[in-house]
């Protein structure tokens, strides 16, 4: 399908080089060439631009209020015990997420694997936006200091029409201990309020 296609040749074949970003947050090449891509200027400490719509279509600017930068943190303070609780706490942000942007744009109404077929792409992520909306958050959380385990690794993508593999990409982070394993973190499959996929990369690479 169109999307796919796009979502496939975007991230095989390069992306455009994105501007510098204003707050001071030092993106991985990568990141800079995904917000690029789409000419979007990357997330600060303070606000993040959040995609849907397909192929960020249509987008949002979230600006962190206090009590908002308040709510993330409390939730993370949650698991500051090691990396396997700080995942868990990541789960618990991304669902206070999904619930915050639905207010504003009604993507409460938002579905699993949400693709052309859903015929609602308004109120809906393809995996094109959850990818930057997850590395978005993850970098706000990030640069607030609110990762204590894990710092935001390059986004990555998988397909493989051989082994009935769709084209599909994620945001993904990395442990910060020696050795560290890489972990993505997938709002695409899971409905509005699930707790996003959390698995190693290793796995979410080989899935159908």
């Amino acid at each position: 399908m169109r999307y796919r296609r796009f979502i496939a040749s975007a991230l095989l074949s390069g992306f455009v080089a994105g501007g510098a970003n204003a707050a001071g947050i030092k993106l991985l090449p990568e990141l800079e060439q995904m917000y690029g891509q789409v000419e979007m200027e990357p997330p600060s400490s303070a606000h993040m631009t959040v995609c849907y719509g397909f192929a960020c279509r249509l987008r949002l600017t979230l600006v962190f209020t206090a009590a908002e930068r308040a709510s993330i943190i409390a939730l993370m303070n949650k698991g500051r015990a090691s990396s396997v609780e700080e995942r868990k706490a990541i789960q618990q942000v991304f669902v206070w997420f999904d619930q915050r942007v639905a207010r504003q744009v009604g993507t409460n109404k938002r579905v699993a694997n949400a693709d052309v077929r859903t015929f609602d792409a308004d109120h809906n992520f393809d995996c094109w936006d959850t990818t930057r909306n997850a590395a978005s958050l993850l970098l706000v959380m990030q640069e607030w200091g609110a990762l204590r385990h894990h710092r935001v690794s390059e986004p990555r993508y998988r397909g493989n029409i051989l082994k009935g593999q769709l084209p599909h990409n994620t945001a993904v982070l990395k442990e910060t201990a020696a050795g560290g394993t890489s972990w993505v973190v997938d709002m695409w499959p899971t409905a509005f309020g699930q707790v996003p996929d959390v698995m190693t990369l290793e796995k979410w690479l080989n899935e159908t």
